[in-house]
């Protein structure tokens, strides 16, 4: 009698690394990318996951970052970046750990998001450094330069350059500090238990 495998989470370092169907998801979706960008997508698959959390928070950051600098803080737009990034990060921590780097661990816990938060804390000096330079370098800002001319080059040096130096930033110490350890929350497929008809028969080889 055939028995089949069946899809089940698996438990690692920290708590469930979610279940082969969701991975089976992200393979349909690469399937769909013509080549030769599909197989560049498959070897950096890591790396496209982080980048598709990314444009998740980066939207998150901009709606908090513009409704926030256009009513409650806006004298003060370095605030409004900081609680945005802040908003956004909580949700990266998430997203990440159980997807972008879902295999990834070697940490307790408690210890990984203490350090992704640390990161990510680095990260907010990071962002809103461009923005900064932009403001008080450069004087990018009422009455040196017009009201558009502002707000342009907030949005520049905010919600562009700000989110690629971050990005980066944050890819490259996620992986060596939070997530150091490949295939550590690998999933694997279990067997069901035997069915009562199948006590005693002999064990199959599987190749």
């Amino acid at each position: 009698m055939n028995i089949t495998a069946r899809r089940a989470p698996v438990r690692g370092p920290g708590g469930p690394s979610g279940t082969i169907d969701q991975v089976a998801v992200v393979e349909r979706v690469l399937a769909t990318i013509p080549q030769p960008y599909r197989s560049i997508a498959i070897k950096h698959r890591e790396m496209v996951k982080f980048a598709v959390v990314g444009g998740v928070t980066w939207v998150i950051d901009t709606m908090v970052f513009l409704v926030l600098k256009s009513t409650v803080l806006e004298p003060k737009p370095i605030t409004a970046k900081i609680i945005a990034v802040l908003m956004a990060t909580i949700v990266s921590y998430v997203l990440n750990r159980e997807w972008s780097f879902r295999t990834r661990g070697g940490r307790e816990r408690h210890h990984e998001a203490a350090l992704f938060f640390l990161i990510s804390g680095v990260g907010v000096a990071v962002y809103t450094a461009p923005l900064a330079i932009s403001r008080y370098v450069f004087h990018f800002s009422e009455p040196t330069v017009s009201l558009l001319t502002e707000q342009i080059a907030d949005f520049v040096s905010g919600q562009i350059l700000g989110v690629i130096a971050g990005m980066a930033f944050r890819w490259w110490a996620f992986r060596k500090f939070v997530f150091p350890h490949e295939a550590v929350r690998r999933q694997v497929l279990q067997e069901p238990a035997p069915y009562p008809d199948s006590i005693g028969a002999e064990p199959v080889e599987r190749s």
